[in-house]
């Protein structure tokens, strides 16, 4: 049922695209443009499965990963990622997209093969390895290669898609990750879950799937390595298609030049940059940084949910089932509404601004955030402020009995509104305000206050919750103020050639509608 409504979401999103064509492209160009990023899009989906199964094989290690383990490796990830990206960026403003994402797809491919074979090794007994170190020099590398993802998308898309249009490919920005996450958590988790040793009487499909292809009968050990060696064969498999059906730009793909009307309009010449005056350009944009602000509390949020709900419901018994056990679908579905919805708004009722859809979704984490403070901190809560709520009160027994409930669906609704933060700002707001030729790079410097704020969180979340899960939404929710306050910082902003082609367009509509008018 679950890959129905996913394939149906795919399904809704790929008629969006051909529906809404608002600078009335040929037909020829949007099915070439739709073969382009689709291929592109898939990749950078599955790249995500790539890098989410660690979470994945946390839950399947149980004790043999702990907390504290798990937020280590993924802090060394996170802080890796975000720092490739400085030279990243620039690296893929100068080779393009297509090299890009080859690149940290098959990068990619390698490392989850690699962590396959240490896991596969320290399962078996057959070499003595710290699981704790390998697994975080191989994920370190892993997410090195992961940095070409965003960027690489990023910077194709800015050749193909005129400012315009770029709500609507924040949109399928946001559909993609939305997909990565359900393939990482749905389709990594049924690979977990059929290569237990216990199996049911009659297998699932994904079981009678691995073991004809890897003989899984018999073995006295859990495979529980395929967590990555799937992925690492499906980037492959993405990868070549890559190799054959996509272009940088509209010119390779036969067409003429496409002006996009993005910051790169006002340069005047056509030569690349290097790589200083990139990080000049960059740097000294305060509109960037702003954006790199948003993307620092959008990276602790997203991954503050998303990495620690299902271990969170795990260990409390606070879970909801419905949600925890598809955790991955729930996160595809409210990812797509959330970087539709942002993408949407930002179009039709802001004139391409992007930070007024940025604000809305942060003001919904913060509410959100809020609710998780007061149901899983009441305690400590009410101890400290309100003693005599801490005893036997009506509003307690309340608490207690609808924490479980509050807390899933605040955490599935924070997937959705941190997704359209993201799809709108790193995908969209990044090409806007950067231009085409600096593209990467700027999608790459605010991607690295992404992950700044991701690895901030693996390290912090990783010791607290330890302590106790109460603190876990009590570290989130200054963070979510924060973003909103940034969101409004930049709310009327927007690149000066994109306000000069809006001004354009407007003269030309009263033009059209006062030649209409009758003569009196």
């Amino acid at each position: 049922m679950q890959i129905f409504l996913v394939s149906l979401a795919l399904t809704y999103t790929i008629s969006l695209y051909f529906l809404t064509n608002p600078l009335k492209h040929t037909r020829k160009f949007m099915v070439r443009r739709f073969i382009n990023w689709f291929p592109l899009g898939m990749t950078y989906a599955f790249l995500y499965m790539g890098r989410y199964n660690l979470v994945v094989a946390k839950g399947a290690l149980g004790d043999l990963m702990t907390k504290q383990d798990f937020g280590f490796i993924s802090g060394v990830g996170f802080t890796v990622y975000a720092c490739s990206l400085f030279f990243i960026g620039p690296l893929v403003d100068r080779v393009g997209g297509k090299k890009g994402i080859l690149i940290g797809a098959i990068g990619s491919s390698m490392m989850n093969a690699a962590m396959a074979g240490v896991l596969y090794l320290y399962l078996n007994q057959t070499l003595k390895v710290n699981l704790v170190l390998a697994f975080s020099v191989l994920y370190g590398l892993n997410m090195l290669c992961q940095s070409f993802g965003a960027v690489s998308t990023i910077k194709v898309k800015s050749f193909w898609f005129h400012v315009r249009e770029r709500g609507t490919f924040g949109a399928i920005f946001g559909t993609l990750i939305s997909l990565g996450v359900y393939f990482a958590f749905d389709w990594g988790g049924a690979i977990a879950d059929a290569v237990k040793l216990d199996q049911p009487a009659t297998p699932t499909m994904t079981r009678e799937a691995l073991n004809y292809l890897f003989a899984l009968n018999g073995r006295t050990i859990p495979a529980l390595w395929l967590i990555f060696i799937v992925p690492s064969m499906i980037l492959i498999a993405w990868a070549l298609i890559d190799v054959i059906l996509l272009k940088d730009t509209p010119d390779e793909a036969g067409f003429t030049k496409f002006e996009t009307h993005d910051a790169s309009h006002d340069d005047g010449h056509d030569r690349k940059y290097g790589y200083w005056e990139l990080m000049k350009k960059i740097f000294t944009n305060k509109i960037i940084l702003v954006i790199g602000v948003i993307e620092l509390t959008s990276g602790i949020l997203r991954n503050g949910v998303l990495q620690w709900y299902q271990i969170f419901a795990k260990e409390t018994n606070l879970g909801v089932p419905q949600i925890t056990s598809n955790w991955g679908f729930w996160g595809c579905i409210t990812g797509i509404a959330g970087g539709f919805t942002a993408g949407w708004v930002s179009d039709r009722f802001f004139h391409s601004r992007r930070a007024p859809s940025a604000g809305m979704m942060q003001a919904i984490m913060l509410v959100c955030t809020a609710l998780m403070v007061v149901f899983l901190g009441w305690q400590p809560l009410t101890e400290a402020f309100v003693p005599e709520l801490a005893s036997q009160h009506p509003l307690k027994s309340f608490v207690l009995e609808y924490r479980p409930i509050v807390v899933g669906i605040c955490a599935v609704t924070m997937m959705m509104a941190v997704i359209g933060v993201h799809s709108i700002m790193s995908g969209t707001a990044t090409a806007d305000f950067g231009g085409r030729k600096a593209a990467a790079t700027a999608t790459g410097i605010a991607d690295a206050f992404a992950y700044a704020g991701s690895a901030i969180q693996s390290f912090v979340i990783g010791m607290l919750a330890t302590q106790s899960w109460s603190y876990w939404p009590m570290f989130l929710l200054p963070f979510t103020v924060l973003g909103l306050v940034f969101a409004i910082k930049m709310w009327n902003v927007l690149p000066p050639a994109t306000r000069r082609y809006l001004e354009e367009v407007e003269k030309k509509q009263i033009g059209r509608h006062a030649s209409k008018r009758p003569a009196s």
